[in-house]
């Protein structure tokens, strides 16, 4: 009589038995995201005018509003460090913007605790706009109806992309927490 290793079988519960979650990949993939959407401006991008969505403050607002428990209240002060010193922004705008982004998501989610994809894209499409247009102001351009025209295709770039950011942020969160076979 042949005796079978447990870890050998392949039925349809085997497969999710003794196994976990990378810890590393449990926390890092969200930062290490946001980190490299802030990186964005080094992309070899030639225009006039700034067409590039702020893609450090998208994925942010995405993982914020995906995994609310993810990302702590603080996260905005890190987050927006690092996305100051390469987005061109003087440093602070970033710290600033995004730990208000954080705690306007927070204030939102505590009044209303359900919510659907047509919220997000709404509170996402207000915190951006809010965003392109402080940091346009922070940066010490006029405010103008030229300005606004200049700042537009962004603002509609960076809206018209969210769901699919939110998509993307919705397979890194499934290779986040993809199970791997332990080791004993």
């Amino acid at each position: 009589m042949e005796t079978l290793n447990p870890r050998s079988r392949s039925d349809a519960f085997g497969s999710k038995i003794n196994r976990a979650s990378s810890p590393l990949l449990v926390i890092a993939i969200p930062w290490l995201s946001i980190l490299l959407g802030s990186l964005a401006p080094f992309l070899p991008i030639i225009s006039p005018v700034p067409i590039v969505p702020p893609f450090g403050f998208l994925l942010m607002i995405a993982w914020r509003l995906m995994r609310p428990g993810l990302l702590p209240l603080w996260a905005g002060l890190p987050l927006g460090l690092f996305d100051d010193l390469f987005s061109g922004q003087p440093v602070g705008s970033g710290v600033l913007l995004f730990s208000l982004a954080m705690i306007t998501i927070e204030l939102t989610e505590l009044r209303f605790p359900w919510r659907g994809f047509w919220q997000d894209w709404l509170m996402a499409t207000l915190l951006l706009s809010t965003y392109l247009c402080l940091t346009t102001l922070i940066s010490g351009a006029d405010w103008t109806f030229m300005q606004l025209r200049v700042i537009a295709p962004q603002l509609l770039l960076s809206v018209v992309l969210f769901p699919i950011i939110v998509r993307m942020v919705a397979l890194l969160d499934r290779m986040r927490l993809r199970r791997f076979r332990r080791v004993d």
